[in-house]
């Protein structure tokens, strides 16, 4: 089993998915090789219904027109099954729900890709929070992990996202229109 590792091509996987975009192929698999050519942001959460991972996923999900801009897509993962992914998707926000979300979120139930991205809690059975950043070669730019409790910022991740597009130096606080150090 190869580790996700900055700077090397991220781990590849095929995992069963369920896709709000397309509803009609429940159930149906993606492979990191689908994104072949595209910036990707793909994340992990630990359990569909709880509390935190909604704020996040909807935030997501709200702004990733911003993310199609830049030529990045989303992708959503955890260990719950499809099912439970659809049932999430079908409930309403104000409900706890993620109604409206359009990207893909991936169902690793057999823990095997989550363990490869180095977020599986084992003694549990779930995945931390992690984001990665991979580019459109397959090779991770990008990986931050947060233990459960806490969310990530989308507008950090569109930063560090249109950061690496730059191919410069970023100095710390770098914002997009700045100019980089080389």
């Amino acid at each position: 089993m190869s580790l996700a590792k900055v700077g090397l091509p991220a781990p590849d996987f095929t995992a069963p998915v369920f896709d709000p975009a397309d509803a009609s192929k429940f159930g149906h698999k993606i492979s990191l090789s689908d994104y072949k050519g595209k910036w990707l942001i793909f994340f992990w959460y630990p359990l569909d219904f709880t509390f935190v991972c909604p704020t996040e996923i909807t935030a997501l999900a709200d702004r990733a027109e911003e993310f199609e801009a830049v030529g990045a897509a989303i992708l959503g993962a955890s260990t719950d099954s499809v099912h439970s992914h659809k049932a999430w998707a079908n409930t309403p926000r104000e409900k706890n729900g993620i109604a409206g979300v359009s990207y893909p979120i991936i169902s690793d139930m057999t823990h095997s890709i989550a363990a490869e991205y180095g977020v599986l809690v084992e003694s549990e059975g779930i995945a931390l929070r992690g984001l990665f950043i991979i580019d459109p070669n397959g090779v991770l730019q990008y990986a931050t992990i947060n233990n459960l409790n806490i969310g990530r910022s989308v507008d950090e991740t569109l930063r560090v996202l249109q950061a690496l597009q730059t191919g410069g130096l970023c100095p710390s606080d770098w914002k997009p229109g700045q100019k980089t150090l080389g």
